[in-house]
């Protein structure tokens, strides 16, 4: 079997057979298949595409190039979430602990920030102490113990993967619906949970930008994880607007635990009210998803969630003084208001250039070897559909920086579109597929 054949194959429209699949992958893992035939099969694969069983071959296969977690020892069924990526998503902060609340295992594998989405790991470095690199024995004890934990992946999780990305990256071959879906499920079999949701964005905010894409994908993911035996439910909600008011990592965490304290933005309780509710009646923890809702208002009104999260940053090492006192948290030194110009409705945000306004303030990283200052970000005082009135506050940008300052607040000022006449914001939940 050669190399050169196999890309042939492709580019022809011919579907891979196992034993093709698992030649390639050999060869990707071991070197012996340069780098020029590699992005030559991933155009061919991006033009071509693949059908569902060429799919979850692919992605059984590039899970194995890594540490596969066995996290049977845990309980029947362990829980986790996955979000494509959006603005202001700090759902996996909320999720988790609420997820413990309930009476779940739910054991989070996740990853730094890069281009404009923010990164989970990145938001809990903002509290003193935490720590987030934990052994795999440490992650999979500490999930029993308190029923949670979060930590960064292993570096050789899915070590396939990493490969195919970094050419991805550079050959315009990263928006392919079978290479998402290969990159993203093989990650979540090689962690370990067999009670999996994902939580697909579209819109402004997204990687994916239509419903159109967001749904193909979304059924892509799931129709793999159905061969690969892995129970997967895919949310397609709206990121045409962020999540909540807060952008930043110290920012999100404060509002993640206002969240836990029943003082939530309503997309952000709904939201993770329709991702918990799937995760535990799939873990038949509840029989309905009203009585999923109902437990998870029950565990956030006598305190539990947030006595959970409490306990997750105890139990990594982090200063869980900071729920009670944000000061603890990495403060801005420049909090400057920006106000609107005119009076009437917010019909728009645009998501995307909002984010990019906090990556020049900071908060983001352009590669990964960048560092990031965990106190900056914007806090919105506005969301889409309500009405404005003349120089009314639109945000609250905290910043370091007066120079990085005066150039976001030059962005930030053309992110808002007002209009004369009302607005209604899109629906936040388009689809669940499953």
């Amino acid at each position: 079997m050669r190399a050169v054949d196999i890309i042939a194959n492709k580019r022809a429209g011919k579907a891979h057979s196992r034993e093709e699949l698992e030649f390639w992958i050999n060869g990707v893992v071991n070197g012996t298949i340069p780098d020029y035939q590699i992005t030559a099969w991933l155009m061919a694969v991006c033009l071509k595409g693949m059908n569902f069983d060429e799919t979850a071959i692919l992605t059984e296969l590039i899970a194995k190039t890594g540490t596969v977690l066995d996290l049977s020892s845990i309980a029947d069924f362990v829980l986790d979430k996955h979000s494509s990526g959006g603005v202001g998503d700090k759902i996996t902060l909320i999720l988790i602990p609420l997820m413990a609340a309930c009476g779940g295992k739910i054991a989070k594998l996740s990853g730094r920030g890069l281009g404009h989405t923010g990164g989970t790991i990145d938001k809990l470095e903002s509290i003193k102490g935490f720590n987030t690199n934990l052994t795999i024995e440490n992650f999979i004890e500490q999930v029993k113990k308190i029923g949670c934990a979060i930590a960064s992946q292993t570096s050789d999780l899915a070590y396939a993967d990493k490969k195919f990305y970094e050419l991805r990256d550079v050959t315009a071959t990263v928006d392919c619906l079978p290479l998402i879906t290969s990159s993203i499920v093989s990650k979540k079999v090689a962690s370990g949970a067999n009670v999996i949701v994902l939580d697909v964005k579209c819109g402004d905010g997204a990687i994916v930008k239509t419903k159109d894409e967001a749904e193909k994908l979304s059924t892509i993911m799931v129709e793999v994880a159905k061969r690969l035996n892995r129970s997967i439910t895919a949310v397609i909600s709206s990121m045409e607007e962020p999540l909540g008011h807060n952008i930043g990592n110290a920012l999100e965490i404060i509002e993640s635990v206002e969240v836990l304290k029943g003082r939530g933005a309503k997309d952000l309780v709904d939201l993770t009210f329709e991702l918990g509710s799937i995760l535990l009646t799939k873990s038949h923890r509840t029989e309905t998803k009203e009585e999923a809702v109902e437990l998870m208002k029950s565990k956030i009104a006598d305190g539990s969630a947030l006595n959970k999260f409490r306990e997750l940053i105890k139990a990594q090492n982090g200063d869980d003084s900071c729920i009670d006192d944000y000061k603890k948290l990495p403060k801005a030194s420049i909090i400057e208001p920006l106000k609107a110009e005119k009076a009437g409705y917010l019909k728009k945000i645009k998501t995307y250039e909002l984010a990019v306004a906090c990556k020049i303030l900071g908060a983001g990283r352009e590669k990964k070897t960048d560092s990031i200052d965990h106190a900056v970000g914007v806090v919105l005082n506005k969301k889409v559909g309500e009405k404005i009135d003349l120089e009314e506050k639109l945000v609250d940008i905290y910043a370091n920086d007066k120079e990085k300052l005066a150039i976001a607040e030059k962005m930030l000022a053309e992110a808002f579109v007002i209009t004369e006449e009302p607005v209604s914001p899109e629906p936040l939940i388009y689809k669940v597929i499953e």
